[in-house]
């Protein structure tokens, strides 16, 4: 069993997760942006469908990936040298959310709902969650958002609309952020998509270990649009 959360009581430690499935930890019906906020700096994402209470997850294993490590293949790089594109930061939030929300190929519904579009909103405008946008042409094909807490950077969900429109995005946070100090990308699950680039499983318990240092003195602010650079240009 686990505990059901009415507003204002803490979260149980993250041990306590179930291992079936893997990192459920607790359930309730608040999802504010203050919640969300505490969740992250626990180590602790929501993650549920629609027409389910909100159930908040510490996976062990946890899916991650060091900044410094994102791989890059040789067609990955001729891709990023050569294709005409613009990444942006923050000038989209809520679409990319919504895009980010669109049903995939066998999956019948999305875990990212009105209520998580509106929570994760508030805190965009408060500077906490952002994205990073590829654009072509003045369209925007691809995509990531997230949350920044210190040195970590929590990422929630991509879209791509055109080919590697998600990993263009990624590459370039990537690299962003390791200029930045961030430690690590917090993935999660995984998948292979995540594993293609780099991303690997580390216990929970070195994962708080690293965030317990890394959201100390953590505060938000908004990201220019211009804030990543264009790293793979002659």
């Amino acid at each position: 069993m686990i505990p059901w959360l009415e507003p204002g009581d803490a979260f149980p430690p993250v041990t306590q997760a179930l291992d079936e499935p893997n990192g459920l930890l607790a359930a309730g019906l608040e999802l504010t942006p203050q919640r969300i906020l505490d969740a992250y700096r626990q180590g602790i994402f929501p993650w549920f469908s629609e027409g389910e209470p909100v159930l908040w997850w510490s996976p062990d294993p946890r899916m991650v990936l060091v900044p410094s490590e994102i791989r890059i293949t040789p067609s990955m790089r001729k891709v990023l040298r050569n294709r005409p594109y613009e990444v942006r930061c923050d000038t989209a939030f809520e679409q990319v959310m919504q895009l980010c929300a669109e049903p995939r190929d066998g999956q019948r519904g999305t875990w990212i709902s009105e209520p998580m579009i509106a929570a994760y909103c508030t805190l965009h405008a408060q500077g906490w969650a952002h994205s990073v946008e590829t654009w072509v042409e003045g369209e925007l094909v691809g995509g990531l958002y997230g949350m920044a807490i210190g040195r970590m950077f929590y990422g929630e969900s991509m879209f791509s609309r055109v080919r590697d429109g998600s990993k263009i995005a990624l590459v370039h946070v990537a690299r962003y952020l390791e200029s930045q100090g961030v430690e690590l990308i917090d993935c999660q699950m995984n998948t292979a998509h995540l594993a293609s680039m780099g991303g690997r499983e580390i216990a929970r318990s070195e994962f708080c270990r690293v965030l317990s240092q890394s959201v100390l003195s953590a505060h938000p602010r908004r990201w220019r649009p211009d804030e990543i650079p264009h790293y793979f240009r002659d």
